[in-house]
């Protein structure tokens, strides 16, 4: 019999039929969606902005560690982020707590550095103190206002040039090398020269433009992962929300009690929002999942892990079909705050306080490099010679229909290859995060935060050492590097 997670309730509570779409009497037809399209910029005349060893495209959790490691080891780095704040989804698109790998002992230097810093500023990032549940093995507080501090701090211990409001809009390249990002920014078009690039953008932008085969969406039906749009809610009253959920519901699903809170839709409470949807103030869509968290640094706030939207509608892939989310999800949080006040003691007096400033992508395009895992690396527990991380973490699938969440055995996981992040047609590109060379299944586990950061801590050691050692990155044998940071098998 196979064990039914925590995660796997909340989705089988929240299997729903798709809700109604924005309606109007005119309609405006979305075209096919057009290949990526990268325009020769080699003969403009585009002024060059910064140039550096080491340009890493996207300041999400992978994009940061990898500036941040590339620079730790002696590069010169820019990273380019198209917002205000690095950390991405973590901070911009409000994902908290970040999900474990759940194998002990899989932090890389580069999170258990970044731990100390949080610990440093009084928040320990573990839900609790016993030792099985540390390196991995349990959620990570990642406190995004502070996150967010954090990372510009790093950045500038280490002298990273950050480069805000910055969005790629090509590359320049000549004998399978890239030699310039192009970007927009304040000033108009720019270039940005390297030696060695790295795509951390979560849609392989960057690999996209260049040529770089991809891939999207499930290979059954095409679908891609189901997209959220996370808020937060302040003056919430902790205590009174966890005594309805545990006294009133009898729901003992959550383990732990404020200030370590969180509260869900599951089979035990489904009946709680479905009178909702009964007496019309939420809707089916609405309430498919439920998740809510309380944030460690900010009392009375709770972190909502919903509304999401139906990947049947809505497609990670569409630029159309991303603006209706996002609109979509607005009108979903309003009902969800009303219910939420209306229904919960402790919430009586509760506000939204903040929505997130990014629509909550799982899966998008993923490119197809050197190494291509599959879920049956997953399964296998595969282990890799040139492994740069190790997970344990369920692949995770936010589609009812093609949910394949099998936990594995205890004190098994799988690796991640270096070669995964590298690809044949391009000497000087890495690749991490979400977009690395995975298929479907594969990729509905690599992609949590750890694991993200694990993989770009592990390409910006690459660079480095390519570049002291003249070797193209992606003809590096990453068993051969000395003293990386990575944790590998034994």
């Amino acid at each position: 019999m196979i064990p039914i997670s925590r995660r796997d309730l909340l989705k089988f509570a929240g299997i729903t039929a798709a809700g109604a779409v924005f309606s109007s009497n005119k309609t405006v037809e979305a075209a096919e969606p057009p290949k990526t399209q990268n325009f020769n910029f080699n003969g403009a005349q585009i002024p060059t902005l910064l140039r550096a060893d080491v340009c890493v495209v996207g300041g999400g959790p992978s994009g940061t560690a990898a500036a941040v490691t590339a620079a730790r080891n002696g590069a010169s780095v820019v990273l380019i982020e198209q917002g205000t704040v690095l950390g991405g989804l973590q901070t911009q698109g409000l994902v908290y707590p970040a999900m474990p790998t759940r194998i002990f002992n899989s932090d890389t230097p580069y999170i258990t550095d970044l731990n100390k810093r949080f610990a440093m500023h009084g928040i320990n990032v573990s839900f609790t103190e016993e030792p099985q549940y540390k390196n991995g093995g349990d959620a990570r507080e990642y406190t995004p206002e502070l996150l967010a501090f954090i990372y510009d701090e790093l950045c500038a211990d280490y002298k990273v040039n950050v480069l805000y409001n910055a969005t790629l809009i090509g590359a320049n390249t000549a004998g399978g090398k890239i030699s310039a990002a192009i970007v927009h920014t304040v000033e108009g078009l720019s270039k940005i020269e390297a030696n060695i690039f790295i795509d951390a953008t979560g849609d392989a932008a960057l690999s996209r433009f260049i040529g770089i085969p991809s891939v999207r969406g499930s290979e059954y039906n095409g679908r891609n992962q189901k997209m959220s749009f996370r808020f937060e809610m302040g003056g919430v009253e902790e205590m009174k929300v966890y005594k309805f959920f545990v006294k009133k519901l009898k729901d003992g699903w959550c383990e732990s009690k404020p200030p370590e809170f969180e509260f869900a839709k599951t089979t035990h409470t489904e009946n709680f929002y479905y009178e909702g949807i009964q007496r019309g103030e939420v809707t089916k869509d609405d309430v498919a999942y439920i998740q809510a968290f309380t944030i460690l640094g900010k009392p009375g706030t709770m972190s909502m892990n919903c509304p999401e939207v139906s990947p049947f509608l809505y497609s990670s892939t569409s630029a159309l079909d991303r603006s209706k989310a996002i609109q979509q999800c607005r009108i979903m949080i309003r009902r969800l705050a009303h219910f939420f006040k209306k229904n919960i003691p402790g919430f009586k007096k509760a506000y939204i306080s903040r929505e997130a400033s990014m629509l909550g992508v799982r899966e998008s395009w993923r490119i197809r490099g050197k190494y291509y895992m599959t879920g049956e690396d997953y399964f296998n527990a595969q282990k890799f010679p040139d492994a740069v991380c190790r997970s344990a973490y369920p692949i995770d699938i936010h589609d009812e229909a093609l949910n394949l969440e099998k936990p594995l055995a205890k004190g098994e996981f799988y690796e991640i290859p270096y070669r995964a992040l590298i690809t044949n047609e391009f000497s000087n590109l890495l690749v991490v995060g979400r977009c690395i060379s995975a298929n479907f299944a594969a990729q509905a586990s690599v992609r949590i935060q750890p694991t993200c950061m694990s993989m770009g801590e592990a390409a910006g050691i690459a660079a480095a050492y390519g570049l002291k050692n003249n070797i193209a990155v992606n003809n590096i044998d990453w068993a051969s590097i000395p003293n990386r940071s990575y944790v590998s098998a034994g």
